[in-house]
């Protein structure tokens, strides 16, 4: 009995402390939506994007300059 009840101990000692572990954490995280607040809404932000990627597309931008262009012009640089 005793061979077949140690690597069953040993197994369930090693799953089970971290699975434990996981809620123990008294540490709050900061809600994500206070950092998307301050940003466009999707909506929004989608078409400003695609409105880039035309003006990119008629300009024959290709590889980095096209990501560096869309990059400016979504930031309103370009």
């Amino acid at each position: 009995m005793m061979p077949k009840f140690l690597p069953a101990a040993l197994a369930l000692a090693l799953l089970a402390g971290p699975a434990l572990a996981q809620g123990t954490t008294s540490q709050t995280v900061p809600a994500a939506s206070s950092a998307t607040s301050a940003k466009a809404p999707k909506a929004d932000r989608t078409a400003k994007s695609k409105e880039c990627s035309a003006e990119a597309d008629q300009k024959g931008l290709h590889g980095k300059a096209r990501k560096h262009f869309r990059s400016a012009c979504k930031a309103g640089k370009a």
